[in-house]
């Protein structure tokens, strides 16, 4: 199965990490978020990627294009007859990374539909390169199989946007909760799609997938939603990074299922 993971958006909101590299080259714990996602897929052993490159996108291709050779030692023989022996191996064995142009500025649903060309026939999934969660991939296909519709959206409980306190009527505090999650759900990506969703896309730079093709897909009776029962961890802010950083350095990031 293809995983397409959008890579190509701008990242104005984290633009102190995005003005040299693309938001999914932005490092977590000394590896780019990218690179944490694709992980995730690769121990439900999804590793088939199309990447859907934009905004500096010659980045990633220099991350992948060097991945070997950053990744593992080395044995360099110098002179007119110079080799290079890699020794050893990563973790990231039998991964395929199609590396997919689709434009500067395209929208998400433009760049999902440029990048039909590197799709096979069959079902596909379609995520953000800029959001973690800790979703069991393999009950999330099963719910999408056993509903027999185009298209499923991931959803999870969107978090308080503030610390909540409970006091009793004395004003004695109980206890505080940080950001606890509210009652609406939202989307986080982690897409799972039926070939003829592709025919709801358009090429067109406004073409916004969030926007008229899943509100039609829904108006059709054709999308369905996964909830998610754990955490999301979308960076969008310089917070949001900082916030993942500090999670993985404390050894407590619910992400890492490998």
């Amino acid at each position: 199965m293809k995983i397409v993971i959008l890579c190509g958006g701008l990242g104005t909101r984290l633009r102190e990490e995005t003005e040299l590299r693309p938001k999914p080259m932005v490092e977590i714990g000394g590896r780019p978020i990218l690179w944490h996602l694709m992980k995730i897929f690769g121990h439900h052993g999804l590793r088939d990627f199309v990447l859907c490159l934009g905004y500096k996108g010659g980045v990633i291709k220099e991350y992948f294009l060097h991945y070997e050779a950053m990744s593992r030692d080395l044995c360099i023989r110098l002179g007119a007859r110079s080799t290079v022996t890699y020794l050893g191996e990563h973790e990231e064995q039998d991964y395929t990374v199609t590396l997919a142009d689709t434009g500067e500025t395209a929208l998400t649903g433009a760049r999902v539909k440029r990048a039909e060309r590197h799709l096979d026939a069959g079902r596909f999934m379609v995520t953000y390169g800029d959001g973690l969660a800790d979703v069991d991939l393999g009950r999330l296909l099963a719910f999408h199989a056993s509903h027999g519709r185009l298209a499923t959206v991931t959803t999870v409980r969107a978090p308080s946007r503030f610390g909540v306190v409970d006091a009793d009527d004395e004003g004695r505090v109980q206890r505080f909760r940080e950001k606890p999650a509210s009652g609406a759900w939202i989307s986080a990506g982690f897409f799972v799609f039926e070939p003829p969703v592709l025919a709801y896309l358009s090429t067109h730079d406004a073409c916004t997938l969030e926007r008229e093709p899943l509100e039609r897909l829904a108006a059709d009776g054709q999308l369905m939603a996964y909830r998610h029962p754990g955490e999301f961890f979308p960076m969008d802010t310089a917070r949001d990074h900082q916030a993942l950083n500090e999670r993985w350095d404390r050894g407590e990031a619910p992400w890492k299922v490998w």
